[in-house]
């Protein structure tokens, strides 16, 4: 189906879909190296004018990855709910974006549509918004998951503590973990991104992480950021898995480059369900995205790059996540250039992953190579935590010394929660107050259990 719009004497046309949406995306580098840019703003606004006169039933009769070529696209079609799409059967583009920022449109309501939101859906409305219409929507939004403590209550903010290490070093780890628990870091997960994915050394960390939680009782989860492949032997060898970690993409095509398929997250999310670790609840992946993946895999098959992304969010979305977060910056500037890209983006993917269903968190990142710096992770971050973001990363200085970018620090997970009056979960928030961490009100205190402090560096000299 083609589509087309004149301004002035001048006629648009856009012969497809794919190419509509891509020509309506807000300018980023990413698209300009894969050729599918608007080559001017006036084509960007004809574009997203065309787009906004688009019906959404057109969604579901025009794929724009074929639907026998991608499993990700049958994916997307086979598991429509078309009752709950009838909410909003009769909309076009742009009058789905009107009635997302009616006052009547409330959380309930968004829970109940998401299942017939598709991703192309949700990426099409956001190319209409404006910065504030993304904030405003995805505000509305909550999405909670359980393992060991809950995540998403509006209120709460979360942070994964993040103890990376070039040398998957034990006393560093340690270290690390010790510094963030005591600046009240760690409610969402404590996570470590593996130097090698060698299944010895991932058992190691796994050990690590599951004794210094049981020691303290710390009512978190904890995750080795390895292939599903590495996790799925060590769940048959009964190792402490509580999350089964994987990136993903949009497309077939990048989940292969990946190593991965839908086949093989079925089979990991059903043997780590099987281990039933969580005490008070079962959302048991964790998946992370980004802008540009595709693209850098040579597998985006001509679609835009937020496009690609929002399509990702299909595949998280069947295995009811504990955890999804888009590592927005970290690709680098080939995809997304300076600071007012990676604000944008990060802000598309929180919308479009919480429409869909999804428990967003964001790495508030970037490379050193990149146009931004940390006022650019400043803004995005306080704009984050007013939209509703589920979690943030936790991370010494908020400088990753394995993965060599930077992002967010346990100060800044502070300096959030206090401006905007937000908490951590409340099973770890409780934690902190007996541990003499925070005190009642939530706020850090300058002494913290002699106890836990004296067990806590007597682990870290061993």
């Amino acid at each position: 189906m083609q589509y087309h719009h004149t301004i002035g004497k001048k006629t648009y046309r856009f012969s497809d879909l794919k190419t509509l949406l891509a020509k309506a995306s807000p300018h980023r580098s990413g698209d300009v190296l894969a050729g599918l840019c608007a080559e001017s703003y006036e084509e960007r606004v004809a574009a997203q004018i065309t787009l906004a006169d688009v019906p959404l039933k057109i969604f579901l009769n025009e794929a724009i990855v074929p639907y026998e070529e991608d499993e990700i696209t049958r994916l997307i079609i086979d598991s429509h709910d078309n009752l709950a799409f009838s909410i909003i059967s009769s909309l076009t583009v742009g009058e789905l974006r009107d009635w997302l920022l009616r006052d009547e449109t409330d959380t309930l309501i968004l829970k109940n549509l998401s299942p017939g939101i598709t991703p192309e859906m949700a990426a099409a409305v956001s190319k209409l918004m404006r910065n504030q219409d993304l904030i405003a929507v995805a505000k509305k939004c909550e999405v909670i998951t359980s393992f060991r403590d809950t995540i998403g209550l509006k209120g709460h903010f979360s942070t994964r503590l993040q103890p990376n290490h070039p040398t998957d070093d034990p006393k560093g780890i340690v270290a690390s973990i010790i510094d963030g628990l005591l600046y009240g870091s760690g409610d969402a997960v404590i996570g470590i991104n593996p130097a090698t994915d060698s299944p010895a050394e991932v058992n190691n960390l796994l050990l690590l992480l599951d004794t210094l939680r049981q020691q303290f009782d710390i009512p978190t989860q904890s995750c080795v950021l390895c292939h599903i492949t590495t996790t799925l032997e060590l769940i048959r060898k009964g190792a402490p898995v509580d999350l089964c970690f994987q990136s993903i993409g949009g497309t077939e095509q990048s989940n292969a480059s990946f190593g991965i398929n839908l086949a093989l997250l079925d089979e990991a999310y059903q043997a780590t369900l099987s281990l039933k670790r969580g005490t008070i609840g079962n959302n048991v992946m964790y998946f992370e995205t980004g802008q540009g993946s595709e693209l850098s895999a040579n597998a985006h098959q001509g679609v835009d790059q937020q496009t690609c992304e929002a399509r990702a969010y299909a595949v998280a979305r069947k295995y009811k996540p504990l955890l999804v977060n888009t590592v927005v910056g970290f690709i680098g500037p080939e995809y997304l250039y300076d600071g007012k890209q990676i604000i944008r983006a990060a802000l598309e993917d929180h919308f479009c992953g919480k429409l869909l269903g999804l428990p967003m968190g964001v790495d508030v990142c970037y490379t050193n190579h990149a146009e931004a710096d940390q006022d650019d992770m400043d803004n995005l971050l306080t704009l984050l935590g007013v939209a509703g973001c589920n979690f943030i990363m936790g991370i010494p200085g908020s400088d990753d010394i394995m993965l060599n970018y930077q992002s967010t620090s346990f100060h800044d997970a502070l300096y959030i929660r206090k401006v905007l009056g937000l908490r951590p979960t409340p099973e770890f928030e409780q934690w902190l107050i007996r541990q003499g961490i925070s005190d009642k009100h939530g706020k850090p205190t300058t002494q913290p259990d002699s106890r836990l402090l004296k067990e806590m560096r007597a682990l870290w000299i061993k």
